[in-house]
């Protein structure tokens, strides 16, 4: 199960093509789909900026799983995995926005990358477990993997890397750069469709 969590992170940048292919050659986007998805869309890469801005260009490691620090600040306080939050949201919200055979592809999508998330963390809570010890199975204990909790996780006594926001930005740059660019592209369609 670990080489396969390890093989799924190496290439999880690869896994939304087919469904944004699907999306794209199905799409039929109303004012509406394209509104209520543009929404979920955004609090999802919201989850993303607030684990990016926290955790630095270390989320974008395509290599072995691995990381400096234990982030416990930020979206990481409510949420051990808020990029994966993120992703769910945000590739189910571009879905719901497409209206792409409404509402299968939506469904399998969501449960294909809840599976695959969940299989990354093993992975991931392997190396951490090794790593960080009992200062990660605290946070473990506290934080649920992938819904959010109102409160806050603290534990003063776990180093954290700088708060980046700029960084964070920049390493977020090719996602925002996507969403708007899918945005825009589901916006054309909507409006071609209905002939203005």
């Amino acid at each position: 199960m670990k080489n396969l969590s390890k093989t799924i992170f190496k290439y999880r940048s690869y896994t939304p093509l087919p469904f944004l292919v699907l999306m794209l050659a199905f799409a039929r986007p109303t004012w509406q789909s394209i509104l209520i998805g543009f929404v979920v869309a955004l609090i999802g890469e919201s989850f993303r900026l607030g684990g990016v801005i926290y955790a630095g260009s270390e989320t974008r490691t395509t290599g072995e799983v691995g990381g400096t620090f234990l982030v416990i600040s930020g979206a990481f306080a409510h949420v051990r995995n808020p990029l994966y939050v993120g992703n769910i949201l945000l590739y189910t919200g571009v879905g719901i926005m497409s209206y792409a055979l409404f509402p299968y592809l939506q469904i399998v999508a969501f449960f294909f990358f809840l599976l695959q998330y969940r299989l990354i963390i093993i992975a991931e809570e392997d190396y951490l477990t090794r790593t960080f010890g009992e200062q990660y199975e605290d946070y473990k204990k506290n934080v649920p993997a992938l819904i959010p909790k109102i409160k806050k996780y603290v534990n003063p006594g776990v180093p954290q890397p700088p708060l980046n926001v700029k960084a964070g930005f920049k390493s977020e740059k090719r996602s925002l750069q996507a969403f708007g660019l899918i945005t825009i592209i589901l916006i054309l369609i909507n409006l071609f469709a209905n002939g203005r």
